[in-house]
């Protein structure tokens, strides 16, 4: 299978990535980890360059692309580390008034089976609640329903988080979504913004290790950084090509297994990287830590690690 890029798919990403240099660069970034609110004005140029609308017909309104280029542009925001439920808005762009444009802002989960919280809930407008399983009704929440109950601290400083109480909502309007095709593609796009993380988190230990010295040469040179760097362009470059796989295929298994290898690329490779970083790396101030937090927090939606084993085995045993 070729994963080559064409050149419209090239500009698509390039786009992209410049426009999340231009408006969440490392100062934004470190701003949001002091304060973080979601940028309104950030969101809705997303909306205004596609991003929530891309999967939508143009008839409708939408850019008219498909998965493998969602994949791309979650690449991207994954390797910007851009916070708040821009899954969520993607996937519900076309169910939910003003989502799309990025006017509107709502939230996607799962219970039971998902971390069963609320990202950002001060500013979604609505959550919007997938049963576990296969059965049951898709609820809706407004803010109030997470105004009153103990918000837990998240691992990751750029994710405020509360609770989802159990049985609040009423039903989603419209017709009843395929709530598998959302969780699988929900996984999907999680996996896409962790191989993004993974990416970058290997683009900045190769700059450090090129740069940093030691006994009068660079880290770089050592055999002991070239294994740690070398394992991280493998992972991550094993991790694209399931990611991109999946997007093409559309297959449930293959989302769920891109997203188990995207999990173990994001982690381990902030780890990685925080190693060939030393100390420096620890420090506030460097990026290297919310990689990691990222993953962490990425790692528990939409399947775990031990649930997507799971099922994969079931998968491999009932053929």
């Amino acid at each position: 299978m070729d994963f080559q890029l064409t050149e419209e798919q090239g500009e698509l990403c390039e786009g992209m990535r410049t426009l999340l240099a231009g408006r969440f660069g490392p100062e934004r970034l470190r701003a949001a980890v002091a304060a973080p609110a979601l940028d309104r004005a950030l969101w809705r140029e997303l909306g205004a360059a596609g991003l929530f609308a891309l999967r939508l017909p143009e008839a409708d309104g939408g850019v008219g692309l498909g998965l493998p280029e969602a994949v791309l542009l979650f690449e991207e925001t994954g390797r910007a580390l851009l916070p708040g439920p821009l899954i969520a808005c993607h996937l519900l762009a076309g169910r939910l008034d003003g989502v799309a444009t990025g006017e509107r802002i709502v939230g996607l989960t799962e219970v039971p089976g998902g971390p069963g919280v609320w990202e950002h809930p001060d500013e979604c407008a609505e959550l919007v609640v997938l049963p576990g399983g296969d059965g049951g009704p898709v609820r809706v929440l407004r803010p109030d329903a997470a105004a009153d109950v103990p918000r837990p601290s998240s691992v990751d400083p750029l994710t405020p988080l509360a609770p989802v109480p159990a049985g609040a909502g009423e039903a989603l309007p419209g017709p009843a979504p395929e709530v598998r095709r959302m969780r699988r593609e929900a996984a999907l796009l999680t996996a896409a913004q962790q191989l993004g993380s993974a990416v970058r988190t290997v683009e900045k230990a190769v700059a450090y290790a090129r740069v940093r010295e030691q006994f009068g040469a660079p880290i770089g040179a050592f055999q002991a950084v070239k294994h740690l760097c070398a394992g991280m362009l493998v992972r991550a470059e094993t991790a694209r090509a399931a990611v991109y796989a999946a997007a093409v295929t559309e297959s449930e298994d293959e989302a769920y297994a891109a997203k188990l290898l995207a999990d173990d690329a994001a982690v381990r490779n902030a780890r990685d990287c925080l190693q060939v970083h030393g100390g420096m790396g620890f420090t506030w101030e460097a990026e290297i830590h919310l990689h990691l937090k990222r993953a962490w927090w990425r790692a528990e939606c939409w399947g775990s690690a031990r649930e997507t084993e799971e099922r994969l085995a079931v998968g491999l045993l009932t053929g």
